[in-house]
This record gives structure tokens, C-alpha cells and sequence, in this order.
């Protein structure tokens, strides 16, 4: 049996609020968004952390699938309607990739743990091998509807998450500067977060797309709207993801799971009762996709609250910083202020905190746009702008725009410790640290967190 055999008598739509209706006529759609391991997602938030700083930002992975889906369903569409291959080779859309398309794109994040790049850091996974691990198992629900499309097909729609498959439309499609997957979460965390930076004109965008022999081009009429998809990404990236509360918050959460598999692996300075059996294979090193699929935010967030309670100090604290919301405060340094920081860890373990836990330093940088470097580790496809004689040029050599954000980093490095270290009433005895700590920030130029311009509420 093919895709196309199993095409709905009657569309099926999801109601959402980027998109307006997301379309649904294949019967593999619709059983692969009701698998276990799909509806998971519904349990994992798309942005972590960010909804204790943007207390709209409750949406998951799941909803973020089914918009990449809705926009490679309408690339498929718009390719399909104006650019339909000829001959094989052409460079034109040979609709027949779209089942592999289309499901790429539903099961692009399959794979993604709760709090996901935090989980990551601790644990040592990767969302996107795991993710190819669910397409090719034939131990998961998603693997045997993938085979109804033939043995090989699974193996297929795994090729395009690792960008290996042959048609780099269908790569591009999903994983390119200028994706389905960004232009959906984009839009999706612009709504939820209540902001405005992450809007741009998508169906302009869509509209301007066309395939080539070597992936996906743009027309030069639709350059400003490009360019206006760019600039909202770096703002983005500035004002939401790289927000200094939300990677408070992160690091809180990442020393969080740190103590807990420290004292999972000395057991004799846990309690008895410490037995969080989800994440114990985890804490091993060994686990199964079972054990993997078991975890989302929620079952995470009921071990941080019975942690609360906990013997250890450090544990205790963590959970309640993390589940309270008392975030780290934070200051920006940079090459000439590095020096500093052992001083400042020094000052907050003699203030009583480990500087293990309780200090950390974060960088968040992100290249707006980048042109193709072959020897990078991770080269980035161009953006091509096609011209009226049907040659093509890269974005940045026409746009004075994107000329000069391109391969220019944005972002910061930030030192973190306890709010306590600006504050400490009526303890006199560790006054003089606590004077000594702040001195540091105000005559070294660092930025006085109080100071701050950035949203802390």
C-alpha cells in the first residue's frame, strides 16, 4: 500500500492559532499524530523555561509538529501547483516526495526530552538521534505505520531529520536557514510569548519559494520579506531565547538534575528514600527508548516537588529556587572582566553557597544569518535569491540589510549566583563579603543586576 492509497474520505483539521486550520487528508498523518510516542509531545513544552519569564509560553512540541507540518503541506501545494518536474532531474518538485516530506516534517522533534537542550546537557542525548531511533525502530508505533509505505520508508524520513537524503528540496524543506521549522516556531513563540519580534509575512515567504536542482531558492521580488524573516529571528534570539531570566532558570534546573545524579551515584550521602525511578537509567547511563519515552516535563516536575523535602541542602534549595521561581541574578562580562569571576565564585563560597551549584557562567551567541563556509563543522546552507535571467545570487551580496548582520555573532557571557549575594539584611557577619561581592560588579564594569533593563517579573 502506498500514501496515496490511504488519502481520507474526509479531511480531518486541527484548529491552531498561527495557522488558522492545519489540513489533514491522509490516513498516516493521522495515525502517526495519534501514536503514544507522538501525543507525548503534548507534555513537552516547546520553550522550557521561558513560561516562568513569559507566562504565556505553555505551548508544546506538539503543536510546533503539526505547524511544521502545515507549512511543508503548503510548500508541497505551492510547488506542486507552479513548479511541477517535467522530467526527471529537471530541478523542478516531483510530487512524489511528498509522503517523505510531510512526515519528516510532523516527526522533525519527535525525539525531544522534557526541558529538552537542558536534559541534554545533563544526560548526554541527543533529540535528533533519538528521534531517528523512534522513525527506525520496529519496537514503536510510528515505525510500523511508517512501514505501511514500504519497508524502506522509515529508513527515508529518518535520512532527512540527519540531512542525508538525496533530495535536499525535501532536506531544505525541513532544516535549511529558512525552514519549516523556523518559520513555525517563530511565529508560534512570538504568539504565546506575547511579542512581537518573531512576525513576519510567511504566506509571502511561501509564496516566493521555488525548487532548484541543489535544494530551495527564493525569487528576487520576495527579498525584503527574507530579510524581514532574518531580522525577526535575531530579535528573537535577543529579546526571548536568550532572555537572562529564562537562562537563570536554566542553569537552576541543569545543577538541579546535576546534585541528583551526584547523589544517585553516592548513595550513601542520599537519603533512603531518594528513588526516582524514570530517571535512574539515566543517572546509569543506560536506558531504553521505553525509558526515554516515560519522561516529559510533567514527570520531571514531580520529583523537583517531592526534592523540596529533601535531606540534602543543596538538592532541597535547587528544587525550591526552580519550582518557586527565584531565579539566579546575573552580570555580563567579557574578556577583560573574566579575571574576575574566581574572586566572585570565592566570595559566594565563603557566603555559605558551592560555587558548584550555586555559580555558573553562560554564553548565548547566534548568527543571524551565515554564508556557506564548506569547512565548517556544521555548514549552513545559503540563502539564493533567483533573478529574472535565472541566475542566482546569495542573499547577503544584494541586501545591505542582511549584509550587516551576516556572520556577525549576537548575544552575551554571563556570570550567575544567588540573588542573596546583593542582599543580606541583618547578617552581619557576612556583610563585609557581601560589600566586597557588589564592589566587584560596580567597579570592574560589570552591570549592577538591579540595574537591569531586561523583563524580570
Amino acid at each position: 500500500m502506498s500514501f496515496s492509497d490511504e488519502r481520507l474520505q474526509r479531511e480531518k483539521v486541527f484548529r491552531d492559532p498561527i495557522h488558522g486550520t492545519i489540513t489533514v487528508d491522509n490516513q498516516i498523518i493521522l495515525d502517526l499524530i495519534d501514536t503514544p510516542e507522538f501525543q507525548r509531545l503534548r507534555r513537552v513544552k516547546q520553550l522550557g523555561t521561558t513560561s516562568l519569564v513569559f507566562h504565556g509560553a505553555e505551548h508544546s512540541r506538539f503543536g510546533h509538529c503539526l505547524g511544521v507540518y502545515e507549512i511543508a503541506r503548503r510548500m508541497c501545494n505551492h510547488f506542486q501547483r507552479n513548479y511541477p518536474s517535467q522530467q526527471p532531474g529537471d530541478g523542478r518538485w516531483d510530487d512524489r516526495e511528498r509522503p517523505i516530506a510531510l512526515c519528516a516534517a510532523l516527526l522533525h522533534d519527535l525525539g525531544h526530552g522534557p526541558f529538552s537542550h537542558t536534559f541534554e546537557h545533563i544526560f548526554k542525548t541527543n533529540h535528533e538521534a533519538i528521534t531517528r531511533q523512534l522513525i527506525t525502530s520496529p519496537q514503536t508505533n510510528v515505525n510500523r505505520i511508517l512501514r505501511r509505505c514500504g519497508a524502506d520508508f522509515p529508513q527515508k524520513v529518518a535520512s532527512v531529520i540527519d540531512h542525508t537524503y538525496p533530495n535536499q528540496q525535501v532536506v531544505q524543506m525541513i532544516s535549511s536557514q529558512v525552514d519549516a521549522d523556523r518559520m513555525d516556531y517563530l511565529q508560534r513563540d512570538a504568539y504565546y510569548t506575547g511579542t512581537n519580534y518573531g512576525k513576519f509575512d510567511l504566506d509571502r515567504v511561501l509564496r516566493v519559494m521555488q525548487p532548484t536542482k541543489d535544494g530551495i531558492s527564493f525569487s528576487m521580488s520576495g527579498m525584503h520579506a527574507v530579510e524581514d524573516y532574518i531580522i525577526s529571528r535575531l530579535q528573537m534570539y535577543l529579546q526571548v531565547y536568550f532572555h537572562p531570566v529564562t537562562r537563570s532558570l536554566e542553569v537552576i534546573l541543569d545543577h538541579l538534575l546535576m546534585r541528583a545524579k551526584y547523589l544517585y551515584q553516592h548513595p550513601r550521602m542520599a537519603e533512603p528514600e531518594f528513588t526516582p525511578r524514570l530517571l535512574m537509567p539515566f543517572f546509569s547511563g543506560h536506558f531504553s527508548l521505553n525509558d526515554y519515552l516515560a519522561l516529559d516535563d510533567g514527570s520531571l516536575t514531580t520529583y523537583f516537588t517531592h526534592w523540596k523535602g529533601a535531606h540534602d541542602d543543596i538538592l532541597r534549595d535547587l528544587a525550591h529556587r526552580f519550582l518557586d521561581r527565584r531565579p539566579f541574578k546575573s552580570v555580563e562580562y567579557d574578556a577583560q572582566t573574566a579575571k574576575l569571576l574566581p574572586r566572585l565564585r570565592d566570595l559566594t563560597t565563603r557566603a555559605g553557597f558551592d560555587s558548584n551549584y550555586f555559580t555558573a557562567v553562560n554564553s548565548s551567541y547566534k548568527l543571524p544569518y551565515d554564508t556557506y563556509h564548506p569547512q565548517a563543522s556544521e555548514p549552513q546552507t545559503q540563502i539564493e535569491l533567483r533573478q529574472p535571467d535565472g541566475s542566482q545570487v546569495e542573499l547577503s551580496q544584494v541586501s545591505t540589510l542582511v549584509a550587516s548582520v551576516s556572520g556577525k555573532e549576537a548575544g552575551d557571557q554571563r556570570f550567575f549566583f544567588p540573588r542573596e549575594m546583593l542582599s543580606q539584611e541583618g547578617d552581619e557577619l557576612f556583610q563585609p563579603l557581601y560589600d566586597e561581592f557588589q564592589s566587584y560588579l560596580k567597579n570592574n564594569h560589570l552591570v549592577d543586576p538591579r540595574k537591569e533593563k531586561h523583563h524580570d517579573n
